[in-house]
């Protein structure tokens, strides 16, 4: 339920700072007195990082990267001092060098934790037959000052020469998830901070294995780039090529890697000489008998249940048919975009999941409540929302969701609906180091628009901006494209970099061609459904977490607004309440399969973003606006460039491809011009 607030004189005070302020029954300041977080702040500010022990965990054990992340959110929280190397997508070193400030890679890992082990008080053991008891550790290790360690570590960290006690012994203690979160729940959630949330799965980090055996073959393969299952049929394959050893084993995967669609399967039925061995359908435990590696494959269970594999992931199933069998068969009801394989040898299995240490520093710095609950498993969920209702409105929730794009959804909403929006943060490495960093640039200043004139304009927005850790990842990437600055393009960004990571924040401002411009990612100052967000505290978080957009500059949102995983438009008020609070000259409503500009409420400009995931699509969809464009008024076209399979060279030979009737521009510019060809008056 959600947390009511009576109408008083005191109760409006409460209101009034409500966003960013500590709920009533919380610690008034659960963190060490260097850690900064006044009520009007989002997130909190760690002490000035002014020089890093570093430590390579890149390749070490799971165990390790935890007790790293742990020891490094407790050393932090007095003083950044500790920065891991834990990825190396945009460069290990890359956003380290950009701090400037000095630095030392240890070349053994062992050392940074015996140069601080007088800063711990002790060991939180995990059991990991219970893979959640890692997250009541790591909220019992920011509770007590400690670290937390696998059993196989804690022998060595007892003895000399780190000498550290056993605090908590986790194992049997918990007989479930739900065991686990429940007690964690009773016990530990009125001592945690209630500023914050922590989403992070107990054991994400997968060791992929790469290629197949020689027997694998292609034997189904969806060539063009379906995105709305009308490819859905059941598929009748002939396996008896794969005969000859004991098993056959069937592969699925995306046949278009890292667009953001991807292929599903709902019902598999095997046959051997004609009699059905196998039958299934996904999320079932007959599922489970059949199901090799699932490689963090999502399950959908509504509707009938599908498995969904995406972005490079793949699932496969083993089938033993009976000795002497000479033909097997397998019919396949899926769609999209799929790309089966089969063979007969035993494929490298990529499930040896093991614990992880993205966010954890953060999460212990800051004495926040670790858990992974499932918004579409009836217990789970009824936990989760007891947690929710628990904290003020604008709390953020730090992470992400389980069951990844269904997760997302139900999550999302979920969390919206309490007043919660989302930071997807559980890839971030360094959140401690980089909450040490301050802003030294300003917002960039504003540039002229062009004359309006009878075009066709068009304006691209890279996806994704919402989420923290793209910020630090694949934003670097594709910043770092040569070509980018010789197309406007709109980049989605988190305004709330501004006090998680400053450091972030200043190198994509200072870099800033004047064709790129700063965007709120969904839906501004966090990810969350608009419609789904109560009504009477809706205006006052708005007008709250709009000083991130201004400082920021970046006064254009982008919005995503679902209900029930379905893209809606947004209601009246909640437009009128970002026309009246964030001042928006407009704002981006993304959609998939849709573009197109409405005046809401009489004021405020709309425009509905397609995405895209090629540069062939925006082409696509240019060429049709021109053919149905009449040419005697302008046209405004938005489209949104998938983050994952688009660059800044694909938008520049797309724009060099069409012609003189088309302009691309910035979102400030599109929605000046929109206004100003629909009588609407301007917008600083």
């Amino acid at each position: 339920m959600i947390r009511k607030l009576t109408i008083s004189c005191l109760a409006l005070i409460c209101t009034l700072s409500f966003s960013f302020g500590a709920t009533a029954d919380t610690v008034s300041n659960p963190q060490a007195d260097s850690v900064s977080w006044p009520e009007q702040q989002a997130l909190p500010s760690f002490a000035e990082t002014k020089s890093l022990e570093v430590a390579d965990i890149y390749d070490a054990p799971g165990d390790i990267k935890l007790l790293l992340a742990t020891l490094q959110g407790i050393v932090n929280r007095a003083e950044p001092r500790i920065y891991l190397l834990e990825n190396k997508e945009e460069g290990k070193f890359t956003w380290l060098n950009d701090l400037n400030v000095p630095y030392k890679v240890r070349d053994n890992y062992w050392d940074i934790v015996k140069s601080f082990k007088n800063e711990i008080k002790g060991i939180i053991v995990y059991d990991p037959k219970i893979p959640d008891s890692i997250n009541v550790a790591t909220t019992l290790a920011g509770l007590k000052d400690a670290v937390v360690a696998s059993p196989v570590l804690a022998p060595k960290l007892t003895a000399a020469p780190y000498n550290l006690k056993v605090l908590e012994d986790l194992q049997g203690k918990f007989k479930d998830r739900m065991d686990a979160y429940t007690w964690q729940y009773d016990n530990l959630w009125k001592q945690t901070t209630h500023r914050m949330l922590i989403g992070l799965s107990p054991d994400t980090s997968v060791r992929i294995p790469s290629g197949l055996p020689a027997s694998f073959k292609v034997v189904a393969e969806e060539k063009t780039q379906e995105r709305d299952a009308n490819n859905r049929k059941v598929y009748d394959i002939d396996l008896t090529s794969s005969l000859g050893k004991e098993s056959v084993y069937l592969r699925f995967e995306d046949s278009f890697p890292q667009d953001g669609w991807g292929s599903a399967v709902h019902e598999v039925i095997v046959k051997a000489d004609g009699q059905t061995i196998a039958q299934f359908v996904p999320g079932t435990p007959e599922e489970e008998t059949y199901l090799y590696d699932r490689q963090s494959s999502q399950l959908s269970t509504g509707s009938g249940g599908h498995r969904f594999a995406d972005n490079g992931r793949y699932f496969v199933y083993k089938f033993t048919p009976p000795a002497g069998t000479k033909q097997l068969t397998v019919s396949v009801d899926m769609w999209n975009q799929f790309k089966v394989y089969a063979g007969n040898e035993q494929p490298p299995s990529s499930e040896q999941r093991e614990p992880y240490g993205y966010l954890r520093d953060y999460a212990v710095a800051n004495k926040a409540m670790v858990f992974w609950l499932e918004a579409n498993v009836p217990e789970q969920k009824a936990l989760f929302e007891k947690i929710l209702s628990d904290v003020n409105p604008g709390t953020p929730y730090l992470g992400w969701f389980s069951n990844d794009v269904e997760g997302e959804f139900s999550g999302v909403e979920m969390a919206s609906s309490h007043g919660v929006y989302v930071l997807a943060a559980d890839w971030f490495s360094n959140l401690t180091v980089f909450s040490g960093t301050k802003v030294k640039s300003s917002a960039p200043k504003a540039v002229k628009p062009p004359k309006l004139e009878n075009k066709i304009y068009v304006t691209y927005t890279f996806s994704e901006g919402d989420n923290f850790q793209y910020n630090q990842h694949r934003m670097r990437i594709l910043w770092d494209d040569p070509n980018r600055g010789k197309v406007p393009i709109n980049w989605t960004s988190s305004p709330l970099l501004y006090d998680g990571a400053p450091a972030i924040l200043d190198y994509f401002r200072n870099t800033a061609t004047e064709n790129d411009l700063l965007i709120a990612g969904p839906s501004g100052a966090g990810y969350f459904n608009p419609n789904a967000w109560p009504e009477n505290s809706f205006s006052d978080f708005l007008k709250h977490s709009y000083s991130y957009l201004k400082k920021t500059g970046m006064t254009v949102p982008y919005v995503l607004n679902r209900i029930d995983g379905e893209n809606v438009a947004l209601s009246e008020s909640k437009a009128a309440a970002y026309q009246k609070e964030y001042n928006a000259p407009g704002l981006f409503l993304s959609w998939e399969n849709r573009y197109g500009v409405e005046i809401l409420n009489g004021e405020l400009p709309v425009s509905t973003i397609q995405g895209i995931s090629t540069a062939q699509d925006g082409k696509n969809i240019l060429a049709e606006a021109k053919a149905k464009w009449d040419g005697k008024s302008p046209l405004f076209v938005s489209l949104g460039l998938l983050a994952w399979s688009m660059t800044p060279s694909d938008v520049v030979a797309m724009t060099e491809s069409l012609g003189p009737e088309y302009q691309a521009v910035r979102a400030d510019h599109y929605f000046s011009l929109i206004r100003e060809a629909n009588g609407l008056p301007s917008k600083p």
